[in-house]
């Protein structure tokens, strides 16, 4: 660990009063979930179909069944934790220094760490709606329907019999409008945007950091991204084991 680093993010932590944090998958592979393009994360595994194919809108309309065996498998991890990331991120706004967090994870760990102004861009696992009359189901219904014979591993709605969708942005989908503007609006009035855990290659998300107008902009991440050069800091730690030697 780099403490000269560390210092200097506390001192910009101190001169800062309205911090915006954007992260992606490393923020949570802390607590057991696994990223999507490291060299063991989901995009190095080899499955019948590539995972881009499966998790694409088209691929969920045709095969629906297919989608969600791998959903189940690689997507609803069970028993996951917040890590120090999320937990401190979670103390930094209840003590007025953290605006908001603008999120890539589907995962719901920063609301359950106690963060409540939370963007999620691409949606969450723990929302689900039927698309045909739209019924809300929660990620334990999800799971729920895995074994049952009669649905066939595919989840359906308990009022009309139509497949339920997870709230989540697949690909040849769009960003939700509220979640867009509202992160855009909390990035271009921070004065500090910690982003970690991402390595900045997911657009049109990735492009939101273009709004940052603020005096400190800090890189937290294992691998190289391409905002290195114009970040006034760059740590290569892990961000749970740096964030959580940040005191409020």
């Amino acid at each position: 660990m780099d403490m000269d680093k560390v210092k200097q993010l506390q001192e910009f932590v101190d001169d800062s009063n309205r911090i915006v944090f954007f992260g992606g998958a490393g923020v949570s592979t802390e607590s057991g979930i696994p990223d999507f393009r490291s060299v063991d994360g989901l995009y190095n595994q080899k499955y019948d179909y590539p995972p881009e194919q499966i998790l694409s809108h088209t691929f969920f309309m045709h095969k629906p069944k297919e989608f969600y065996r791998f959903y189940y498998d690689k997507i609803m991890i069970t028993g996951i934790e917040p890590n120090a990331a999320h937990k401190k991120l979670a103390e930094l706004e209840k003590a007025g220094k953290l605006d908001a967090v603008v999120t890539q994870n589907i995962d719901g760990l920063h609301q359950k760490a106690g963060s409540k102004k939370v963007f999620e861009l691409h949606g969450s696992t723990l929302r689900n709606y039927c698309m045909k009359c739209g019924e809300f189901y929660d990620g334990d219904y999800i799971l729920s329907c895995k074994d049952k014979s009669d649905f066939d591993g595919i989840p359906r709605c308990e009022k009309c019999g139509e497949i339920i969708k997870p709230d989540v942005v697949l690909y040849e989908e769009g960003l939700d409008d509220y979640q867009v503007s509202g992160s855009v609006n909390a990035i271009s009035n921070a004065d500090m945007l910690i982003i970690g855990g991402t390595s900045l290659a997911v657009y049109p998300a990735a492009g939101l950091i273009n709004y940052f107008r603020g005096k400190h902009l800090v890189l937290i991440n294992k691998g190289e991204t391409s905002r290195q050069t114009s970040a006034d800091l760059v740590i290569t730690d892990p961000i749970g084991q740096v964030l959580d030697m940040i005191t409020c």
